[in-house]
């Protein structure tokens, strides 16, 4: 029996099953970066505010002078922010900032309601600035829908790796969430479904050397497994040829993936589902209208804490490295670690 349940093509957003709610996949070749931070380009005829056109090299998404989205709020649910290149400027209601990239991760829980601003500087302005990064939204169930704002990061430096062959050559899981033939990931943040071993959650970065293989045992009868193939010429999943750029639901057997003779880049998501009714509007993903409502209201009054920056999308300066200052106070950065 073919253990692919479904297949389906990559976009900017991507397919995603419970309790994952949301994938997003940002490539953006920009430029050299202007004084501003923004691009030393012209941006004639963009749709300022609305930029998401997927033929152009780069989009500037709600950014008006700097890439990124601006202050926005959020009700409900994680996002788990991996940047492969380039780099994140976070800004939030509680106070809380920091400039992130290179491997990074941004493990933020929304709860009870925060604001937040991610913006992209274009720090380089002798050379081009690539962006690439994953945004995933992890879903909280009914009991910690309410649990307070919290942000970390997991510093690249310390984010366990499992590593496979000799040379140059190598394959590579990166064990950003969960557990990986014996290597387990950094803590997640504290209200995180992710929290709990039995919920098997599972975000896992993989690059494959040319002609290998490697192998992601289950873990369980009922969680879910989604593949993604972003980067290559050509895998076998399971004895089945599959191409760059689809998705992969995958039912609960071992997954063997063969590659062909060119390095290949996927992302796994798994984990148990959290089984509760999903209402997502907008920024906040509750588990009835009601709550939806409620959410708005709420949001209305108080503005979740409200906002404390000067402009809806702050960017640190140019020469700030990358670090997190929390809203106690603290300041952290890699070199703490």
């Amino acid at each position: 029996m073919n253990p692919i349940m479904n297949k389906q093509p990559l976009g900017f957003q991507w397919p995603t099953q419970d309790p994952f709610l949301f994938c997003v996949h940002h490539l953006d070749l920009y430029p050299k970066g202007n004084s501003h931070q923004g691009p030393e380009a012209s941006l004639e005829g963009r749709r300022l505010g609305q930029d998401f056109d997927l033929e152009n090299d780069w989009k500037m998404y709600h950014g008006h002078q700097v890439p990124g989205f601006p202050e926005h709020p959020h009700r409900g649910f994680e996002t788990v922010t991996i940047v492969l290149e380039g780099f994140v400027d976070h800004h939030d209601s509680s106070g809380a900032s920091g400039r992130y990239g290179g491997g990074d991760v941004q493990w933020m829980t929304a709860g009870s309601g925060m604001q937040h601003a991610e913006m992209f500087p274009l720090v380089h302005d002798q050379q081009d600035n690539t962006l690439h990064l994953f945004q995933i939204w992890l879903n909280l169930p009914r009991k910690d829908k309410f649990v307070d704002p919290h942000y970390k990061m997991l510093w690249h430096e310390e984010i366990p790796k499992a590593t496979y062959g000799e040379g140059s050559l190598m394959s590579e899981v990166t064990i950003i969430a969960g557990e990986y033939d014996g290597h387990r990931a950094l803590e997640p943040a504290p209200d995180s479904w992710a929290q709990d071993p039995d919920h098997h959650v599972d975000i896992l970065l993989i690059k494959l050397a040319p002609d290998s293989v490697l192998s992601f045992p289950r873990k369980s009868e009922t969680m879910i497994r989604n593949l993604y193939y972003y980067k290559g010429e050509g895998i076998k999943v399971n004895d089945e040829p599959t191409q760059v750029g689809q998705c992969l639901q995958i039912e609960n057997v071992d997954i063997s993936i063969k590659n062909s003779d060119v390095e290949s880049y996927l992302l796994l998501l798994q984990g148990e589902p959290i089984g509760e009714p999903v209402v997502q509007y907008g920024p906040f993903v509750m588990n009835s209208e009601k709550e939806i409502q409620d959410a708005y209201m709420d949001y209305q009054k108080t503005r979740f804490g409200g906002w404390p920056w000067d402009r809806s999308d702050p960017v640190n300066d140019r020469q700030v490295g990358r670090r997190a200052s929390y809203a106690d106070g603290t300041v952290e950065t890699p070199l703490d670690k």
